[in-house]
């Protein structure tokens, strides 16, 4: 087993270095994993670029797979050779939270990427509580995209759709095609969505929703089309996915009486409701949810198992999301791409050696 490893550590602020570090020795309940498939999240971007991490100096990335190669003393060596999937986020299990077994609303957490090391290296040390093991036909990178897929089904979960209702997806970002992927895999008859790059229309497309219920936010007005298409009714179910003002209060706007907003995008800013829209919030009796990360316990129903299974029986393919594919040592292309926009893009994926 070779001592050092390459890694992209983030130093700072805006400071993200390639070099040479250590290789991670794995803790007692935790296993070494050979990075196979990263993706760059959008909240990589301002992490990395911007804010910085938790603390520094640190691994990025928390949306990995690959293969187990050694287990601490206390992890079982059946693991070793498993080819995994990685819960990004490290509960405390004392918590009021955590003794619920709802482990997503940690109130003491650790997580991968952003405040304890990532995927971004050749090898990562996590926890065998976080791993999920993956059929034979999951591919690495679609694996390393369950958490994405995850997060997207944890917020539909949520709302408790009817197939019958409308639905309506605002954001065609990767979060918001994997709502659009998962609503239309579980038979969802009335689906709208709203993007604003031709790349998302034609993933959009090629995913099964019909021209007509595609909508470029740059050249129509959203409410008045979403009323336009339910003749007056306005949809049952609305998911933000992109955190931003304009869409965060389209997400309520567009409802018709008794109908619920799903709010999964992180906010780039202050969100104001103006009066107007906050008063049909009253008069229609709207209810407005918040979603956070996803569920993950080792129980067959939850989010994770639930992706993985549909993945798996190739009902969903998040692979159509990824545009680009990348090597390991060109992961600062895929950052400039996503904050510069220099190209139209969803997914871009790291790709490890075997």
């Amino acid at each position: 087993m070779k001592e050092t490893m390459k890694a992209y550590v983030l130093e700072g602020p805006g400071r993200l270095c390639f070099k040479d570090v250590p290789v991670p020795e794995p803790r007692p309940d935790e296993v070494l994993i050979k990075v196979m498939a990263a993706g760059i999240c959008g909240s990589d971007i301002p992490r990395i670029c911007r804010t910085g991490a938790h603390r520094h100096p640190l691994i990025p990335g928390h949306e990995f797979a690959g293969i187990v190669e050694r287990t601490g003393s206390e992890v079982s060596e059946h693991w070793i050779g498993k080819r995994v999937g990685v819960f990004p986020l490290k509960p405390c299990f004392s918590c009021s939270c955590c003794r619920k077994g709802q482990y997503e609303l940690c109130r003491e957490y650790d997580y991968l990427g952003s405040r304890c090391d990532g995927g971004f290296g050749e090898y990562t040390a996590v926890p065998e509580w976080n791993l999920i093991e993956l059929p034979d036909m999951v591919s690495f990178e679609q694996a390393a995209m369950l958490e994405p897929m995850a997060v997207a089904v944890h917020n539909i979960r949520r709302i408790g759709l009817k197939k019958e209702e409308t639905a309506l997806v605002l954001g065609l970002g990767t979060i918001g095609l994997c709502h659009l992927l998962f609503l239309m895999e579980a038979g969802q008859e009335q689906i709208l969505a709203v993007g604003n790059r031709a790349l998302q229309k034609r993933l959009a497309k090629e995913a099964g929703l019909p021209e007509e219920a595609y909508m470029d936010s740059k050249q129509r007005d959203i409410i008045s089309w979403v009323m336009e298409q339910t003749g007056g009714a306005g949809a049952d179910a609305s998911f933000e996915c992109v955190g931003r003002p304009q869409t965060a209060v389209a997400a309520v706007d567009s409802l018709g009486a008794g109908g619920r907003a799903a709010l999964v995008g992180n906010p780039s800013s202050d969100i104001l409701f103006p009066a107007e829209v906050y008063g049909k919030l009253l008069r229609k009796q709207l209810t407005v949810k918040g979603s956070w990360n996803s569920s993950f316990c080792h129980h067959r129903e939850d989010d994770w198992h639930y992706v993985l299974e549909r993945v798996s029986q190739n009902r969903v393919a998040p692979q159509r999301l990824i545009t680009h594919r990348l090597p390991f040592e060109e992961l600062e292309k895929g950052i400039c791409i996503m904050r510069d926009k220099t190209e139209e893009y969803v997914k871009i994926m790291l790709m490890g050696n075997e």
